[in-house]
Order: structure tokens, then sequence, then C-alpha cells
């Protein structure tokens, strides 16, 4: 079906808008949804017919690893086109990271925006085990096996169909074969990559240039499920206790001396109420010691007991060693058919925030969240420039401070925010009847130290110190 393309839509609506002050949108770019990425051995269709390698979800995850280096993190593959509700509709999709590269140049005067942002696609690594791994047979399901056609003896590739599990174990089963990734983040040498999993949830150490899997972090048992299913209202059903299905640790975030992770879950856990309550949790890793503490964090997207609006964090991202960025959502927009209502980015501190790994349920945690304070409405912000409700994607999931540039002369910080656009290239709805095009989008904000005081980016080993567009 014919499409018209989504940038310079964009562009347009953009030149007559007016400017944003303080943290300001000052770049778009786009990577097309048709394209394949640089996994060519999993090209083949999967089970639903989509190529293995289709170039989407790429604002899963979005990891900053120097200069104009990116690693994006695409989930657990293409689950939006129906094809067998055993398993939600997950295909034997292997995870993966790809390398970016996401210049920054400035605009031709006139133009309505200072900065033009090009994405090219410089690596795709696909994500392994040096051990086996725990595959589904399929067999009741009426599906093949779930081990990948990849593997090798010494090479076990993990999947995101949901039935790769040992339904004996917890969710956390270390060696269960399918992973649902969403968050990345690059270590302090910049040799090896941290990746967060909802369908554990865990929290992987994976070498950055093979994929393979280097260490996995033991989380606290009250994060895991005890009955498991390809399904995930039955998983739901059929546990009072641990992350609730495909809404498991969402956000990653490494403080800037590469010591510790500190993972987001999604929702909260079903002990703390499930979907409609009002804490999640974070957990803080000491790399060094596997040591773990908790923190609660109180959403503001929260409707009415009749009409809640399921409250979500996608990602959370470290501005010094003890203060983050949350991205806090609703799931409107462009791919949803809907109008986007709430995307916000907050500001926490963990110093001085009660430690709440022995407590459980909403009423103990109430009094106990971090602290926090609105650092950009999204929607908001994206709509002072032009763009309506409709246009903005449904799923900005992906978060990373990016380069230093200069606006206007001064020395500015930048923040990227990408789309996961679910692999689905062409959307076709009631607000979209003939399609629209979907591609993956990234936005860039332009913001100050006064913006963001103690802001302490991190430095990857060997990175040269960022002085902007000279």
């Amino acid at each position: 079906m014919p499409t018209r393309p989504l940038l310079p839509l964009l562009l347009a609506v953009l030149a007559a808008a007016p400017v944003q002050a303080q943290v300001r949108l000052v770049a778009i770019g786009t990577l097309s949804a048709q394209y394949e990425d640089l996994a060519h051995a999993t090209a083949p269709p999967l089970e639903n017919g989509v190529p293995g390698n289709r170039l989407g979800g790429l604002g899963s995850g979005l990891a900053h690893a120097g200069g104009t280096t990116f690693l994006a993190l695409p989930d657990r593959g293409p689950n939006a086109k129906p094809y067998n509700t055993g398993v939600d509709d997950t295909a034997s999709y292997l995870p993966r990271f790809h390398t970016l590269d996401l210049s920054l140049a400035p605009s031709d005067p006139g133009s309505p925006l200072p900065f033009m942002l090009t994405p090219s696609l410089r690596d795709t690594t696909l994500l392994s085990s040096s051990q086996p791994l725990v595959y589904g047979s399929g067999k009741a399901l009426g599906l093949p096996g779930g081990a990948p056609v990849l593997n090798s003896r010494h090479t076990f590739y993990f999947s995101g169909r949901s039935d790769n599990f040992d339904a004996t174990r917890p969710s956390t089963h270390p060696w269960n074969g399918r992973l649902d990734p969403e968050g990345i983040r690059v270590s302090r040498d910049g040799r090896s990559v941290f990746i967060s999993d909802e369908y554990g949830p865990f929290l992987y150490q994976f070498d950055r240039h093979s994929g393979r899997r280097l260490r996995a972090f033991q989380l606290p048992a009250k994060f895991a499920v005890q009955n498991l299913s390809p399904k995930g209202d039955a998983e739901v059903s059929g546990n009072t206790a641990g992350r609730v299905a495909n809404k498991g640790m969402e956000g990653l975030a490494i403080t800037p001396d590469g010591r510790i992770l500190v993972g987001a879950m999604q929702s909260p856990l079903l002990q703390d109420g499930g979907t409609s309550a009002p804490f999640i949790r974070l957990v803080a890793v000491n790399l060094r010691t596997g040591a773990t503490l908790e923190y609660a964090y109180e959403l503001t997207n929260l409707g009415t007991a009749s009409k809640p609006k399921y409250p979500t964090v996608s990602e959370i991202l470290a501005i010094n060693d003890h203060e983050f960025l949350v991205d806090e959502r609703d799931g409107k927009g462009l791919g949803d058919g809907s109008a986007a209502g709430y995307k916000r980015i907050y500001r926490i501190d963990l110093h001085g925030a009660p430690e709440v790994g022995n407590l459980a349920g909403a009423a103990s945690l109430a009094g106990k969240a971090v602290a926090k304070s609105l650092f950009l409405d999204v929607v908001a912000a994206l709509g002072a420039q032009g763009l309506t409700p409709e246009q903005i994607p449904a799923k900005l999931e992906g978060l990373a401070f990016g380069q230093d540039v200069r606006v206007d002369g001064v020395l500015k910080h930048t923040l990227f925010l990408a789309s996961d656009n679910d692999y689905t290239a062409v959307v076709t709805d009631n607000l979209h009847p003939a399609g629209a095009p979907n591609p993956n989008q990234f936005f860039v904000f332009a913001f100050s130290d006064d913006d963001l005081p103690g802001f302490a980016p991190q430095r990857i080993c060997g990175e040269e110190p960022d002085r902007g567009d000279d």
C-alpha cells in the first residue's frame, strides 16, 4: 500500500512551530522498519512468516557507547502478527543488539530543527550461551521444537519464544532459553554489555564483541514466579507473587563509575498489587559482590479503581551515582491507533531513600518511595514543536545521554529517546486506513547543566571527553 515518508511530514509541521526553551527538541531521525539487519543467517521467515532479521523494535533499549556510537536493543521479536495463541504469538526470533551510528550535524539555515540526525546500522550481535539452554518441544502447541537452528556444539542462542523454559524451576532459572531483553548498558571498560529481561526477570552480562553470556546476576526470589506458562495470562492467574507476565525488568541503568546496576520493573509485583497498584521496585546490584538493595518508585500515571491507566515504567538512566531519570508512559500513540497522552521523564534520588527489600504490599511501601520531580513532559515538548499526539510513537522506551553539541554557540548535553515500533513497518488502523509508515524513530533533546544539576555522564575507558561540535 502507498505511504508517504514520515520524516518530511514531521519536519513540515515543525517548520511553523514555536521554539521550546530549556530542554529542547533539536533533532529527529528515523531508520526504516522495512530494512533487514546484519544478522543475515537469521533472515529465513519465523513461524509467523516475518523475516527473522527484520530491523525493528530498536527502542526497547538504547545505550551510549561513546562519540556517535550507540547500542540499540530490540525485544523478544515480532509478535504483533497473530499465528499461535498458545505462545502469545511469540516466535523463534534470536535476541540481539545493534551497533548504530547516530550522527548529529548542523541543519541548513531555515530548517525547523538545529540538527540533522542520520542513523546508520554498523553491526548486529546475536545473544548466546556457551552452555546448553532449555527449549520447549512445541509438540503440545502444534509447533516445531524451540531450539534455534543456528545452535552449534558450543553456541546456544537465546530465543524470544515463550515456551522455552524448564517448568520444574522458577522463572529466574538462568538456563531458560527464552529471553525478552528490554534494557542495555555498557560496562565501564567498554568490553561487555548488561541486559535486563522481562521473562525472568534477569540481569545478564554479555561479551560485547561475541554476544556470549558472561554472567547471570541472582535477583531476590520475590521477583520470580513459580508456575510458568507460555501464555502470559495463565502465568498471572497461576501465581500470587512475583513479576507480572510481560512486565518484568524493563529498564536498566549503570552508575557513571560502572559499579552499580539499577534495574526497574515495568509494573508492580503481584504481591504488591499488580498492574493497578502504585509502586514498582528498583533493584540496585553491586557488580563486584552481587549484593542487592531495593527501592520503591511511586507511579504518577494512575487512573481510578474502575478505569486504571495500567501504569508502566520503560527505562531508567543514571544522572550520577545516586540520581536517575525514569521514563513513565502510557501505550498510546502511533502504532496503537490512538493519541499519546502520558509520556513523562522524572528525576529521582536514591540518596536517603529507605531500603524496602523486606517489605511486601502497597500499604507497606506507602510513604517509602524515592523522591521524584518532573524533568520532561515528552508529549508536551513534542506538541510544542508541532507533533500531534497521534504522530508520537506509542512506545517511547529507549533513553540514553549522547554527545555534547553547540546550540547557538552554547555547549549543550543531549538526551536521546527511541521508539519500539513492534517490528511493524506500516500501521493500518482507524486513524490510518490507507496505512502509515512506522519506522524506528529517535528524538534528540538538548539541555544545559542548569536543567539537570549534578549531571555526570558515564565515560567509557579510552573515550575522549566530548567537547561538542567546534
